[in-house]
């Protein structure tokens, strides 16, 4: 049994001197050190790369330091990291958090030992900017709890993720054996993209121990969700990009089924959550218009299998 993979890492990064230096000393200080750290920077105009590069003439392991021309944006300044990887596993990196020591070395045990996983995330401690706890979990964020992890390890990594995103891409490694399938990325939530379209095809697995701290702060490009984010916006305007996105992925999985088989099943399931998002997109704005179109998706389930039943139903009926 093979008792070691080759393990790369993919850092973005762009205008990231406030913390890069951290995020790249907690590397350093893994257990398991990296075959190699990958550093696409999107044309920053900061210390960020002079950063990097004191840092590779210190690392006991490769860097290498790609520098975009012009700026690509955080999904494709990703693309470009990932590409370059060559190890076995692909671990992805963000230029704001810290990890843990043991991150590197945990994540590789649990892909030897369960070599039909495709991709393995964690949980992770919400910090404030200076590091400090906000006394908060990824997976209480993301209610992401014990009945959705069972579906997971049963194999239904799918079914979850149609219903929730759940997986930081932060948190994130998997076999490079993938990459073909999820490259290139959409320009929207690489790191949903990259879970649902492995959950699909292959098994998703999970640490449920947090393994980085996973930094919050003005700039974060993304960060955890935001209560209220989505008031006063529209149906069309929440759920429209939402449909784009399954859409991209139905297509994706059709076009590689020859190199990634998905069961007809699993298709069907996509199909279904395309038509529930669809039919969700289309409610009007007016709220005493939108009974009909609601209901019927209450009647036939989908509120329940994609969403969060009644909740989402009310939610979208008063919204």
């Amino acid at each position: 049994m093979n008792t070691r993979l080759s393990l790369s890492i993919a850092l973005a990064s762009y205008n990231g001197e406030r913390y890069i230096s951290e995020q790249l000393d907690s590397i350093a200080r893994q257990t398991r050190l990296p075959d190699e750290l990958i550093i696409s920077d999107d044309a920053s105009n900061d210390a960020t790369r002079a950063i990097v590069l004191d840092f590779a003439q210190r690392a006991s392991f490769p860097v290498l330091l790609r520098t975009n021309s012009e700026r690509l944006g955080s999904t494709r300044n990703f693309e470009v990291a990932i590409r370059a990887c060559s190890g076995d596993i692909i671990f992805l990196c963000d230029q704001d958090d810290v990890w843990y020591p043991d991150k590197l070395a945990f994540i590789e045990r649990r892909f030897l030992s369960n070599t039909g996983a495709g991709a393995v995330f964690t949980d992770g401690d919400v910090v404030d900017q200076d590091l400090h706890p906000l006394g908060v979990q990824l997976w209480k964020v993301f209610k992401f709890g014990l009945k959705n992890q069972a579906r997971i390890a049963a194999g239904d990594a799918l079914g979850v993720l149609l219903k929730r995103p759940v997986v930081t891409g932060a948190t994130m490694a998997f076999r490079s054996i993938y990459r073909d399938l999820v490259l290139p990325l959409p320009n929207m939530w690489h790191d949903a993209w990259i879970a649902l379209l492995i959950g699909a095809v292959s098994r998703l697995d999970t640490v449920r121990m947090p393994l980085i701290a996973y930094r919050q702060h003005g700039a974060n490009q993304l960060g955890i969700p935001r209560r209220g984010r989505n008031r006063n916006k529209t149906c069309a305007t929440i759920y429209g990009p939402q449909v784009s996105y399954y859409e991209a992925a139905r297509t994706r999985l059709l076009e590689v089924g020859n190199r990634f088989p998905i069961s007809e099943q699993k298709i069907r399931c996509l199909y279904e959550a395309l038509i529930f998002l669809r039919a969700r997109a289309a409610l009007p704005d007016a709220r005493w218009r939108r009974l009909t179109g609601t209901l019927h998706e209450l009647v036939v389930l989908r509120y329940h299998r994609y969403a969060f039943g009644l909740s989402s139903f009310c939610k979208d009926l008063m919204r």
